[in-house]
């Protein structure tokens, strides 16, 4: 279909959306290599061309997995990114309006851990694209790799000797805090929190602005690998209340995504002397009482 309308008199293969976006930014965010291919070598065709977002086509075929997830994941996105960095009028690091470069958005990417390495490799391979870039709200491609459980982002990133690990975003939230409160599995959490510490020490008890640790976070979760990794680092606070009052073993009582998960933390914690089991938060509410609304009633 792409093909016949190109060769039809009239059509402009760069004609833009009311979004702004054009022909070629909608082939690239589906990773559509072929169609890419073709729209590429049409005369006028602007491969750099922003869109209201400012996202540039290389912006949207990096973070495609919003659009083309298949079983195996987004598996021509890093074709279109190769592509597209072929083409000399392409800026590498282009920031859409959040801030937010193809790199990072490449390390956000949560439906294939092999698509997000090639494609953040194929980035990194040009000199003008910075590792540690933050976004408007202060989170760099780590940050944002170690939300997702992007290991092999993450393993890539953290080889860069310019990637400080331990840099935290506006709300004081560091790349471990991130991995921390992990929600879509606990082995993928502990896996990456290990990352984060062995490769590169990261501050395994750095509060954020609300005063919540990495445990608090791993606790919340349901991480008990995590858990059991971070309350086994030296100068780790099991017991440490953010400005709720909320101690890491609060916010496991909380945890209401399965009362199994939620028991095998809290006993981890309650294995410490230093745990107070009656402590309240600055509501007033115990252990029992977040126990009891999220109806954890095996303890």
């Amino acid at each position: 279909m792409v093909k016949l309308l190109l060769q039809r008199e009239g059509v402009d293969p760069n004609k833009p959306d009311k979004n702004a976006q054009t022909p070629l930014s909608h082939a690239a965010r589906g990773g559509h290599e072929g169609v890419v291919k073709m729209l590429l070598e049409q005369e006028g065709v602007d491969p750099n061309k922003p869109d209201n977002s400012a996202r540039t086509p290389l912006s949207h075929a990096s973070g495609c997995w919003n659009y083309c997830v298949t079983a195996e994941g987004c598996v021509t996105a890093e074709e279109v990114v190769k592509l597209l960095l072929e083409r000399k009028e392409v800026h590498p690091d282009h920031p859409g309006n959040n801030g937010r470069t193809p790199l990072l958005y490449a390390a956000r990417y949560q439906n294939g851990s092999a698509t997000a390495e090639g494609v953040v490799k194929s980035l990194l391979e040009r000199n003008e694209v910075r590792s540690d870039q933050p976004d408007k709200k202060g989170r760099t491609p780590l940050s944002h790799a170690a939300e997702a459980g992007s290991e092999k982002a993450i393993k890539i990133l953290l080889g860069r000797e310019e990637v400080d690990p331990n840099m935290s975003d506006d709300n004081g939230r560091t790349p471990l805090s991130y991995a921390a409160g992990y929600r879509n599995g606990a082995a993928t959490a502990e896996r990456v929190v290990k990352l984060l510490l062995e490769l590169k020490a990261a501050k395994s008890d750095q509060s954020d602005k609300k005063g919540r640790t990495p445990l608090s976070y791993a606790a919340g979760a349901g991480n008990w690998g995590a858990v059991k990794i971070l309350f086994g680092r030296e100068g780790v606070d099991p017991d440490k209340p953010d400005e709720n009052g909320r101690t890491p073993l609060l916010y496991a009582a909380g945890y209401q995504n399965g009362a199994p998960t939620a028991e095998r933390v809290a006993k981890l914690l309650l294995e410490l002397q230093e745990v107070k089991s009656d402590q309240p938060d600055e509501k007033g509410r115990t252990l029992l009482s977040h126990a009891a609304r999220a109806g954890n009633r095996e303890w």
